[in-house]
């Protein structure tokens, strides 16, 4: 393996993330005994890469093994072993490294209660393509769980509190896929609200004009009682819509996180 260049971070330079960008390999969080501040430290002393551990003091038989299959699970890239290493707060480190596989997902309903109420449609966008699933036609569990085994990592909005538990009571089925819910770093960088207040707050522009949850279900029930092709039309439009917006959101929450990670201190938590 080709060892990276290190960089040796020159005095009038004030910003790490102007020539630094977190990805696994530049994360040591993953290894017991270094927390945020030491990781820092290292990577002002130049240490930025796993290739440069032996620079450090914090270098030890103990280390290089944990660092050894950290490489071995990044090179089959086995996303679950990070998932379970990495604090859930830094999970978005690792989007980079399975970026082609990581899958965007949101999902319709019927109401709030998965115990009453079904899922319509779910949508999903990974490697600029879309799908969605649609109830009565092909959104059944075995499609969903091909969809999620296709992925290397889901990505959505409140969807660890809302989408993938009302996913798994209507279908029965466990989802054990990396999550990035980007509410929750959203709520970090200091952006509060849904994810249309979050986009606008951010500037990320969309071509269609927004239905909240009400409107969906209208749709939904103009195509089930009338058999309203527009309306399904419409619904899974706004539905696939949503999805490939959630790609814009987290390259800019990713940046403002690197920002905050590599040049702030100050800003930890």
């Amino acid at each position: 393996m080709k060892r990276p260049v290190r960089f040796i971070l020159p005095f009038f330079i004030s910003h790490l993330s102007d020539i630094f960008i977190v990805k696994l390999e530049n994360s040591f969080i993953l290894f017991p005994g270094i927390g945020q501040k030491t990781e820092k430290k290292l990577w002002k002393d130049g240490i930025r890469h796993w290739d440069h551990l032996e620079d450090s003091s914090k270098y030890n038989d103990k280390l290089d093994t944990h660092r050894s299959k950290a490489r071995k699970n990044l090179e089959v890239e086995n996303s679950l072993y990070f998932n379970d290493k990495l604090p859930n707060k830094s999970l978005w480190r690792a989007y980079k490294n399975f970026e082609k596989d990581v899958t965007f997902f949101d999902i319709e309903t019927t109401g709030l209660k998965p115990e009453r109420n079904k899922t319509t449609t779910v949508s999903f966008y990974r490697n600029g393509e879309s799908k969605t699933l649609i109830r009565g036609q092909d959104l059944t569990r075995e499609k969903l769980e091909q969809e999620i085994f296709d992925s290397s990592m889901l990505v959505s909005f409140n969807g660890k509190r809302f989408d993938a538990p009302f996913l798994e009571k209507n279908f029965d089925m466990n989802i054990e896929k990396p999550h990035i819910d980007l509410m929750y770093p959203c709520k970090r960088l200091g952006y509060s609200g849904g994810l249309k207040k979050i986009e606008k707050d951010l500037k990320i522009q969309r071509e269609l004009e927004d239905i909240d949850g009400r409107e969906a279900i209208k749709l939904w029930k103009k195509y089930e009682n009338n058999g309203d092709e527009e309306a399904l039309n419409k619904l899974v439009k706004y539905n696939k819509y949503d999805t490939e917006n959630l790609q814009d959101l987290l390259e800019i929450v990713r940046e403002k996180l690197i920002e905050k990670v590599a040049d702030r201190p100050e800003r930890f938590e």
